[in-house]
């Protein structure tokens, strides 16, 4: 996977204000033959915590052909949410799930799905004008933990987290984000740092993940 040398945008929302806040972000590259999404259940109550899985397997997984994602579990934050296709628009932002559901997920659909080869991408919003959204606890994610992505075709890619980093929006880290990988990864981004009405969000929270497991 190559980064793009333009520059894309995914707007995120935030608590009572307009949502017109911007996360600054490289465009990933797109795969081969880009896929719809399909629907899935969605529950974002909380839930117990998980033990930390290992960072790394002994035996990486093979990865998976390629399938749209469906839905998206982070059991540790109780997140279980339904995904849903998106791309980089003509004017090179990254769409978001639409503001008034505040708990779907999106992946870019035009990269690597759940458990293929390369760098994921899913996005989501951190609050919106009626409260808080899918990724209102994305920064409290611990290294280890699951990340559990179902797929259209019924398998299930699981990936462990490696780290949890928060860019400035300002000086985003494009190539670390986006740049190749020849294994399956997964960054999983949304709004963070502080906010003002004026200027929105002043930064990007940025999950690290790599597969662990499939089923």
């Amino acid at each position: 996977m190559i980064v793009a040398a333009l520059v894309t945008v995914f707007r995120c929302g935030g608590h009572h204000h307009h949502p017109t806040e911007s996360v600054r972000a490289g465009a990933p590259a797109p795969a081969e033959a880009p896929a719809a999404p399909a629907p899935g259940p969605a529950d974002g109550r909380p839930r117990v915590s998980e033990p930390a899985a290992p960072a790394r397997p002994a035996t990486p997984p093979p990865p998976l052909p390629r399938s749209p994602a469906a839905a998206l579990r982070v059991p540790s934050l109780g997140i279980d949410a339904p995904v849903i296709g998106v791309r980089v628009g003509a004017d090179r932002q990254l769409e978001t799930p639409p503001l008034d559901r505040p708990r779907l997920v999106g992946w870019y659909q035009d990269g690597p799905s759940p458990g293929e080869t390369g760098t994921a991408i899913a996005v989501g919003h951190r609050d919106t004008r009626t409260g808080a959204a899918v990724f209102a606890a994305l920064a409290q994610v611990r290294p280890g933990a699951r990340i559990e992505v179902r797929r259209v075709d019924g398998r299930i890619a699981v990936y462990a987290v490696d780290r949890v980093r928060i860019f400035d929006k300002d000086r985003f880290p494009d190539k670390e984000v986006y740049g190749p990988s020849s294994r399956p990864e997964l960054r999983v981004l949304t709004c963070g740092g502080l906010f003002t009405r004026r200027t929105g969000y002043s930064s990007n929270v940025v999950v690290f993940a790599h597969l662990t497991a499939t089923r």
